[in-house]
């Protein structure tokens, strides 16, 4: 597997989305994103990728929406959500690394890092 572009996402959202039963499929974020496809799931502040989700849709939500769908976001309380104009980025088909490996991303990136990394089949869940 290899993969182009990582997300970084603070935990315990990071772990969330890699949750193997019901996990996190909103990432709430200030602003729409035009990326689709696999990317990798780089736990903030370590530098690692500790899985892979795909991005299939980003698109603007209200706090009605947010409240109403707690369970694809998992913030508890919606209006804690700062955002001016929230969106959800939709992440389908989570897989959660056996072990972290080292995103050799560029010090400095925010959100999006390139990524030139194959994936290791001793990684995944199974081998491939």
């Amino acid at each position: 597997m290899e993969l182009t572009k990582g997300l970084i996402v603070q935990d315990p959202w990071c772990s969330l989305i890699l949750a193997p039963e019901n996990p996190k499929c909103w990432e709430i974020r200030g602003s729409s994103c035009n990326i689709r496809g696999r990317i990798g799931i780089i736990k903030s502040g370590t530098g690692m990728v500790f899985g892979v989700a795909t991005l299939v849709d980003a698109f603007p939500v209200t706090l009605e929406d947010l409240a109403a769908n707690i369970d694809k976001h998992k913030v508890e309380d919606p209006t804690t959500i700062t955002y001016r104009k929230p969106h959800a980025w939709v992440l389908e088909d989570p897989i959660c690394f056996r072990q972290p490996i080292p995103s050799n991303h560029k010090r400095g990136a925010v959100i999006w890092p390139d990524l030139r990394l194959v994936v290791p089949d001793e990684v995944l869940p199974w081998q491939l």
